[in-house]
């Protein structure tokens, strides 16, 4: 037991005074926004020597979860092969190894083995290294490899030849990864440029191979910087994509030929606002999943490759359902596969093309997560999809729509005692302040009794309308097997209960996300999931956002709380446009130059709203390179935190000074991260006071 916790830092005040709409905030810590400055990154280094200093007596513990995690996972693996019409292709880990090997086998998997790429090669040496995909030329020689050895999220791309395996001269910098697109003679190969300072994607240029990259082609250039953009291929291969979408708003879809890579991009449908489309090519047809006629949980229809693509000549596929979210779809030659979200839960749903006949696949489970595998091969008459449960590991199955039999291709392998059959899972609904039902994934240990005398740890995210679902995580068994619950609060702001869900938890009814959680705790305690003095919270980015919301509004709930990469300091970040990635969000958030949405991010923003009273334990993690929550909100939220509560809570500020968003990179330095954060719930549930042992 700590006896002695050491004198945290102390940030220097120096007050900047921010004003708008005859408002003025005063941030004493404005001074933290300057990675360039030495004194900021002592600071940094003297924030994450005190975190060290805390959790010093507890090393052996963080060794052993870290041990543990680590000793569960097979070190030399690989997964499944896809076929892709042509090869079969898959990635292998090898003992030691710390990132996927690419490889294929030709026409069949009887064939040798050809190893594509070794990310431990390019990986070896480097502080932060990540693969950012791989795209394969049509004619099988060329392959575009993009790696970031900044966590920045800008990937240079470099071109492989498979048959000399040397690399071209060809260098590309600062591209969005995984957004290319060759073309069908595989002399030109299509790619998203990223600004290097707002980290938008908003050019896409034309690279003719073996050339100087400076003479690359600008092919189209979106100038609203609220719109977000993609480019891809065609599962037929027939053409190529890029696309302009503002979530919620509207987006708009450019097409290309594969096989006239030197013409010019043709609109689909221009942008509407409104209206939001996703596009992909069938046979003789375009699918297409939307929200045209106020479908908002979105629909599928159909128009004619020959006919003008205009809205107004899309016909009704699968009509909107008011209880069912299409959320994605894929195209086979002879059906198509889609993605639905139904009271919480996943499905997929087959649609044929002949007789229009649909089917839904039924899960073993309860509560479950499913989605779609890779399909790489458009005549497939099998669809593969990924399972997993909270007591379920992660499953590849093939489905075969002529047999409707489902076949296990692969479980992941759990290492050690692990045995399913020990552990529990439910769904529970909590009523919310507005009589809103929100659910509840919950598993534990089978002879967990709820007799109000357990810890708990609660997670949500609730923004972007991402969905959380119940998934299998083997790290969290160290959690699980030290007698914690593990629970999953499916919040408003995601999509689990379809598109309304989302829109009732953003913009100016955001609140709701932090309600939700907050009476979603309250009932864990009043129900006896959880003791009133061991209830855990964590949630990252705008998740940790959320943690910080309910550290302001209900504080006095957990006795710790986890906020990875927080977006904390919403105004002031909302107001800056030169921050990566703002101009975006403002469909998420609001815009603050608009007064009433200013005074609403306000009033919520953790930052802006720390206050002079108790607040929980805190373990707040950022990274300096980080692209999507910038290092110094989290900072300051501490450094202000530190100043004002009145307690003698632990708070600790633990900074990757070579990381960003994602944490470390690497097969299994990740887990060195969740042991950390492991070992700091585990202390504290150990003791009343805020001392670790």
């Amino acid at each position: 037991m700590i006896k002695n916790i050491p004198n945290p830092p102390i940030a220097k005040e120096i007050n900047e005074y921010l004003t708008i709409h005859q408002d003025t905030r005063i941030d004493p810590y404005h001074w933290l926004n300057k990675p360039e400055n030495k004194e900021v990154i002592d600071y940094l280094n003297a924030e994450n020597e005190y975190t060290e200093k805390v959790f010093a007596p507890i090393s052996d513990l963080r060794e052993s979860l870290f041990q543990e995690m680590k000793n569960r996972i097979k070190e030399d693996d690989s997964s499944v092969p896809y076929f892709n019409g042509k090869h079969w292709f898959y990635t292998k880990f090898v003992t030691g190894g710390e990132y996927p090997i690419y490889c294929r086998k030709r026409l069949n998997l009887d064939s040798p083995e050809e190893i594509l790429v070794d990310g431990n090669q390019l990986g070896k040496g480097k502080d932060y290294f990540h693969m950012g995909g791989l795209s394969l030329s049509d004619n099988d020689k060329y392959l575009a490899v993009a790696t970031d050895e900044l966590s920045r999220r800008n990937y240079q791309v470099k071109f492989l030849n498979l048959e000399t395996k040397e690399y071209l001269p060809d260098l590309i910098d600062n591209t969005e990864g995984g957004s290319y697109a060759w073309s069908a003679d595989s002399l030109y190969f299509f790619y998203l440029k990223r600004d290097p300072k707002t980290l938008l994607a908003s050019k896409v240029y034309r690279h003719q191979l073996g050339e100087d990259p400076k003479n690359d082609v600008l092919v189209f250039e979106e100038k609203d910087p609220q719109f977000y953009m993609g480019l891809y291929r065609s599962k037929s291969k027939k053409y190529i994509y890029h696309l302009s979408s503002q979530q919620g708003i509207a987006s708009e879809y450019r097409i290309l030929e594969a096989d006239k890579p030197l013409e010019d991009f043709t609109v689909f449908q221009e942008r509407i606002t409104g209206l939001e489309y996703f596009l992909e090519h069938q046979n003789n047809r375009f699918i297409i999943r939307c929200n045209a006629n106020h479908a908002i949980n979105f629909q599928l229809m159909e128009c004619s490759i020959q006919s003008d693509w205009n809205v107004k000549n899309w016909q009704p596929l699968l009509a909107h359902r008011e209880d069912i979210l299409i959320e994605d779809f894929d195209v086979f030659e002879k059906f198509i596969a889609i993605e639905e979200k139904f009271n919480g839960l996943n499905q997929i749903h087959i649609l044929s093309n002949n007789n229009g006949n649909s089917e839904i696949i039924q899960m073993p489970e309860e509560v479950y997560q499913v989605g779609l595998g890779q399909n790489a091969f458009y005549q497939s008459e099998q669809i593969r999809y990924n399972y997993t449960s909270l007591t379920s590991p992660n499953s590849v199955i093939d489905y075969d729509t002529k047999t409707r039999e489902s076949t296990l291709l692969n479980q992941e392998l759990v290492l050690g005692s692990f045995d399913r059959n020990n552990y529990q899972s439910e769904r529970i609904w909590v009523t919310a302040r507005d009589n809103t039902r929100i659910p509840v994934s919950l598993v534990y240990k089978k002879e967990f009794k709820p007799n109000g005398t357990n810890p708990l740890l609660l997670h949500a995210y609730g923004s972007y309308g991402h969905s959380i679902d119940p998934y299998f995580s083997s790290s969290r068994l160290s959690l699980l097997d030290r007698g914690f619950s593990f629970a999953i609060a499916h919040v408003r702001g995601g999509q689990e209960m379809g598109r309304n869900w989302y829109e009732e938890g953003k913009m100016m009814k955001k609140k709701n996300t932090f309600f939700d959680f907050i009476d979603c705790s309250r009932y864990l305690i009043e129900h006896e999931y959880v003791a009133a003095d061991a209830l855990f919270a964590q949630g990252g980015s705008a998740g940790g956002m959320l943690m910080g919301g309910i550290c302001n509004m209900a504080p006095e709930l957990y006795k710790g709380v986890i906020a990875a990469v927080p977006f904390v300091d919403v105004v002031t970040t909302m107001l800056d446009e030169s921050i990566p990635l703002t101009t975006g969000e403002w469909e998420e958030w609001g815009n603050p130059k608009n007064e009433e949405h200013y005074q609403y991010m306000k009033s919520y923003s953790p930052y802006d709203n720390v206050e002079a009273k108790n607040y929980p334990n805190l373990l707040v993690t950022t990274g300096l390179h980080d692209s999507q929550v910038q290092y110094w909100e989290p900072a300051k939220w501490v450094a202000k935190l530190r100043k004002l509560k009145t307690d003698d809570n632990l708070l600790l500020l633990d900074c990757d000074m070579t990381a960003g968003h994602g944490g470390a990179s690497g097969r299994f330095n990740r887990f060195k991260d969740i042991a950390k954060e492991y070992s700091f719930l585990i202390g504290l549930k150990k003791h009343t006071t805020s001392q670790i042992d």
